[in-house]
């Protein structure tokens, strides 16, 4: 039997990849709901620095564990929200078969695991399953045009895999499954070397350096502040009656690369000026969400522009970006490098 709880406290909650950067934010909002949460990550993007100021929390606990290996929880859970997979390239590259594992046989675990408890599940997927649309802007019937066999298939297929197990099993009538398409996400508690093009630039911007831009810079993205993305996460995983389809959840402002380069620029007081660099393969050029869906079934809409949270976001770089390491060279080759040429507008 499904069971659908919609009450706004009082909830036992299990946050697989609570420790990353959209997890750690969403646990803060659960346990300020008055919930119980009980946040799982093995610690391989997300880290304890996340968690810090959570760690004394009476209501908060933290399990080291993957996914991908089964494991048993001690107590009822009346929600799981799996967040749990690397999010940005140079991540979920560094080991694609670990990655692709993640999404489909974690995610099968802990569809398992909610079935066993009879909670609610709620599956963090991504606008990657629409590739390099088609279609634009996309909506939630597109889909997608992904490449299978690239680079970037271990993240984009693994999550097209897991939207299937949810659908699957939600069908069966095994589990309460809800799938949110997640759109670029940003703000305070990125990591400075993740790949993503915002903490890319806010990061460069800050140590002086030139703003890295990949192809053109014409190419466009659409960006949410995080705080808007928990809530519209929340609201999913507690609406009634289940939506039964996947549901966008972004923001649908967009913005080319140049464009967002400027404004970091003009936020940062950057001088550095631009390099330009090859388009990485099969880089997205468009990317924009319809929210309709969103909109009418949750009465959600982002709300901090991305002037506002850009500002929050550079702020807290500022108080939080340790200096440039210095270069290290492995085998003739300059590491850093490596890392920024797999870098990706995300």
């Amino acid at each position: 039997m499904l069971q659908t709880n919609n009450n706004s406290g009082g909830k036992t909650i299990l946050v697989a990849g609570g420790a990353g950067f959209l997890g750690s934010h969403l646990c803060e909002r659960l346990l300020g709901q008055g919930n119980r949460v009980i946040c799982v990550d093995n610690y391989l993007s997300g880290t304890k620095a996340n968690l810090a100021h959570l760690r004394n929390h009476p209501s908060f606990s933290a399990v080291e564990q993957d996914i991908c290996t089964k494991f048993a929880v001690g107590e009822p859970l009346d929600q799981i929200y799996n967040l749990a997979c690397p999010a940005s390239p140079p991540r979920y590259q560094t080991d694609p078969v670990h990655t692709l594992m993640t999404s489909v046989g974690g995610a099968n675990n802990l569809l398992q695991m909610a079935a066993e408890h009879g909670a609610a599940f709620l599956q963090a997927s991504t606008s990657e399953v629409y590739g390099d649309p088609e279609e634009h802007p996309q909506r939630e019937s597109y889909w997608g045009h992904v490449n299978c066999t690239g680079p970037r298939a271990c993240y984009d297929e693994g999550k097209r895999a897991a939207e299937t197990l949810c659908f699957d099993r939600l069908r069966r009538g095994e589990v309460d499954a809800r799938v949110a398409r997640i759109f670029n996400t940003y703000g305070p508690r990125m990591q400075p070397d993740d790949g993503r093009i915002i903490s890319n630039f806010v990061v460069q911007a800050l140590r002086g350096e030139p703003l890295t831009i990949y192809g053109s810079g014409e190419q466009t993205r659409s960006f949410c502040y995080v705080d808007d993305l928990v809530r519209g996460l929340i609201a999913l995983m507690n609406v009634d009656p289940n939506p039964h389809q996947p549901v966008n959840l972004g923001n649908p402002g967009e913005f080319t690369v140049n464009a967002l380069a400027e404004q970091v620029a003009a936020l940062t007081g950057a001088g550095g000026g631009v390099v330009k660099r090859p388009l990485p393969v099969d880089d997205p050029r468009c990317r924009r969400p319809v929210i309709d869906r969103a909109a009418a079934l949750l009465g959600w809409k982002p709300e901090v522009a991305l002037s506002e949270g850009l500002a929050l976001t550079v702020a807290w770089f500022r108080d939080n970006l340790t200096p440039a390491r210095p270069h290290r060279k492995e085998a003739g080759h300059d590491v850093t490098a490596q890392l920024v040429a797999k870098a990706e507008h995300r």
